[in-house]
Order: C-alpha cells, then sequence, then structure tokens
C-alpha cells in the first residue's frame, strides 16, 4: 500500500498589487484531545469506590507513590472512618488547573451515613494531582477556604447509636457518647410533637476532643465558639435536596451544664435540623433561633425570669428594646449579654406568638417567612397573612409582653 505523503504548499496569490505567500498544510493532523478532567474524575472514581467497599488497598492507589508522607496521613484517615456507616461517598469535579504534569483541583466531596441522610453532607475540597506514566494521582488533600475538616481527619471516630440519633466522637469516652445518644433520642420526639414536617426524623451528632478541634470543623477560630454548647451546620434551602445536618458539641461547654440544659441544647439544635428545608435567608435570627428555643422550652416548666436574665436585667433597669433583635445582635462575639439578650428576645418573640395566636399559627408564620424570595418585607408579609397584624403592632405588642414577663 502506498505510503501516505505530507508536506507544505505554497501558492502565491495577487490582488491589489500585494502579493500574499499562502502556506497550506497538505494533511494537517488534529489536535489530540485534552482528557485531564475526564481523568481525573477516573481516578475520584476510584477512590470514591474504594471508600465505600472499604477497600483500603484502593485507596492508596490513587495516592502519589512518592508521597510518603500523604500516603501514611490518607492511611491513618481511611481507618478513622471505619465504623463510620457510609451509605454513599462520591466527589463532584468542579474546576481543573493543570500545568504540565500538575493540576490542582476543586472537588466536592458529597457523602451520606445510612440511615439517617436523606440528602447528602457537602464539602469542599481542594486537590493537588500530578500525573506519572499517563495516569492521575493525589499529591495533596486541604479543605476549601472557609470550609473546615472531617471528624474522621482528627482521629479514629467512635460511635454511639441510639433510637433516634448516631453520635460520632473522636477523643472522647464511649460513655459519654452514649449519654449524648440518650439526650438526642429524647430531643427528636419532642421535636416531631412541635413540627409537623418532612424531616429525617433522626439526628447526627458530632463529639470532636475539645474547642479546638472543633472550630477546625467548624473553619472558623475557636474562640469564635467559647462558651457555645452546641452548633447546628447546614445549609438552608426550600426542599428536601439541602444538604444534611450535623450537630457539633463543644464538649468544654457541654461539660458544665446542667442535665436539663444539655436537654435544652440538643433539642433546639435538632429543630434547626428539622425546619432546616423551610428555612430560607428570608428568615431572620430572631425567628429561627427563637422558634428553636421555644421549641426547646416547650413543656418544660422553664419560666422567662429563669430563661431570660439578661434580658430581664436591661428591662428592669428601664433598657427595654425598641425592635426585635437583628441578625448583627447574633454574631459571636465579645459581647456576650448583648448576643443572650438576641437569643432571650427571640424566644419571646415566639412564645408571645405561640401563647396568643397559637402553636399551628406560629409554624405557619415561620413556614410563611421562609417561603418568601426576599428578606425584605418577608416578616412583613407573613405578619399580615399569618397573625392579621403588621410589624408595629408585632413590635408594640412584644415590648408589652417582655414587660409583663420580666418586669
Amino acid at each position: 500500500m502506498a505510503g501516505r505523503r505530507c508536506g507544505t504548499r505554497r501558492t502565491h496569490t495577487v490582488g491589489g498589487g500585494l502579493a500574499v505567500l499562502l502556506l497550506v498544510s497538505a494533511c494537517g493532523a488534529p489536535a489530540a484531545p485534552d482528557t485531564t478532567d475526564r481523568d481525573i474524575r477516573q481516578t475520584l472514581d476510584r477512590r470514591a469506590a474504594a471508600v465505600v467497599h472499604r477497600d483500603e488497598s484502593g485507596y492508596l492507589a490513587v495516592v502519589d507513590p512518592r508521597a510518603k508522607g500523604l500516603l501514611t496521613a490518607q492511611r491513618a484517615e481511611f481507618r478513622n472512618l471505619a465504623a463510620v456507616p457510609l451509605r454513599s461517598w462520591q466527589y463532584s469535579l468542579e474546576d481543573v488547573r493543570r500545568q504540565g504534569s500538575t493540576a490542582t483541583a476543586r472537588v466536592e466531596l458529597r457523602y451520606r451515613i445510612e440511615g439517617y441522610d436523606s440528602a447528602p453532607v457537602a464539602a469542599g475540597r481542594t486537590l493537588a494531582l500530578v500525573e506519572r506514566d499517563g495516569r492521575w494521582y493525589i499529591d495533596g488533600d486541604s479543605p476549601d477556604r472557609g470550609t473546615g475538616q472531617q471528624l474522621w481527619q482528627q482521629g479514629r471516630v467512635e460511635t454511639a447509636e441510639g433510637k433516634h440519633s448516631l453520635v460520632l466522637g473522636v477523643g472522647q469516652r464511649p460513655q459519654l457518647l452514649r449519654q449524648v445518644a440518650a439526650v438526642a433520642d429524647r430531643a427528636v420526639p419532642a421535636v416531631e410533637s412541635a413540627w409537623h414536617g418532612t424531616w429525617a426524623d433522626r439526628v447526627v451528632v458530632l463529639v470532636p476532643s475539645s474547642l479546638d478541634a472543633m472550630g477546625a470543623l467548624l473553619g472558623s477560630p475557636a474562640a469564635t465558639y467559647q462558651g457555645i454548647a452546641a452548633v447546628t451546620t447546614g445549609e438552608a434551602g426550600g426542599s428536601s435536596a439541602a444538604p444534611a445536618d450535623r450537630v457539633i458539641v463543644n464538649p468544654e461547654a457541654y461539660a458544665t451544664l446542667s442535665e436539663r440544659g444539655k436537654q435544652v441544647v440538643l433539642t433546639h439544635e435538632t429543630t434547626h435540623v428539622a425546619t432546616r428545608t423551610a428555612t430560607s435567608a428570608a428568615t431572620p435570627l430572631w425567628l429561627s433561633e427563637g422558634f428553636a428555643d421555644q421549641v426547646a422550652y416547650r413543656g418544660t416548666d422553664t419560666t422567662p425570669r429563669e430563661a431570660a436574665p439578661e434580658l430581664q436585667r436591661a428591662v428592669r433597669s428601664g433598657e427595654l428594646p425598641a425592635a426585635l433583635p437583628t441578625d448583627a445582635d447574633f454574631g459571636f462575639s465579645d459581647d456576650a449579654d448583648r448576643l443572650a439578650r438576641a437569643y432571650e428576645g427571640g424566644w419571646l418573640a415566639c412564645r408571645m406568638i405561640a401563647g396568643h395566636w397559637g402553636e399551628q399559627k406560629l409554624t405557619d408564620f415561620y413556614r410563611a417567612v421562609g417561603a418568601h424570595e426576599q428578606r425584605d418585607g418577608a416578616v412583613e408579609a407573613a405578619l399580615n397573612t399569618v397573625l392579621g397584624t403588621d410589624l408595629a403592632d408585632f413590635t408594640a405588642r412584644w415590648r408589652e409582653y417582655l414587660k409583663a414577663q420580666l418586669g
């Protein structure tokens, strides 16, 4: 068979007194397609499958064999996951920047815990990769800026499972994890009795080893959560597809609470889990935090004077708030009294609604605010349509309620 002959053909064109030399390729081969994204996805898929199938060798096979320190760290991380009952583990490739035989990839890790997560937890990761012999290997793995560690990156995970809860801990006594599970088991039915909506009816609680470890999980300075017994992570959203929540306990602050205090804290945080899909950017913090406290105190004999000491001091000293708490009032700062007054004021606003209009109206009001497309006008519209009042009247009623309950 005759061989294919390739070359460059010169042609001349003349027009308007100008001669132009054209070089025309007689058999130009098309450039090879860039398969970087596809090949990196294959590496990530192999890693995900190895996690789900508990295949340690497969997990380590996608790590750069020359990165001995990373191999050691990844082996420890894989083993730390052993007790976590994973249902799924996937990576979504968001962005790839390649430079020669190296690349940086921004990915989203999405995983579910069997029996607890109706939607996955999402976490942004940044991966460094290196290509060797036509195959991509992971050369580095770190959380995205503003994203915290995962619990299993802090040590071996121990678990305690209750009827409605799963507690995951690192560096904690098994007895403590069982005690937290018992408190969470009481929180779930308490929330179910107050919030009638579709949610997982279960809660996952993380108990890190220390306040510093809690800050690392949340991607924030530990001092931010000094004195805060627990927080709930999650993404507000208007559908059941919103990523799953985690309640994260500050072991240092939690240990100082009474048994009643521990129950109030975990019921409050479990309420956030239940109401997540009805909470949106339109929901002010006085309502979301106040509603969670209302559910937590509901059914107890706790009085406003007992649960709102900072606001009581303000009222009795003639410093009655002029308006409902703003979102800024809930910022974790050095002003602990301001933060306490914000929580107490939001709770008493919700308690007033439940007492005057009824508990069903309170939940209807919460849903109506969250369903609004934007923050502006959301509370005002819901006050009008659900409670038949306006913001000025509601605020005046609330101020009178504070005087009556705390004066």
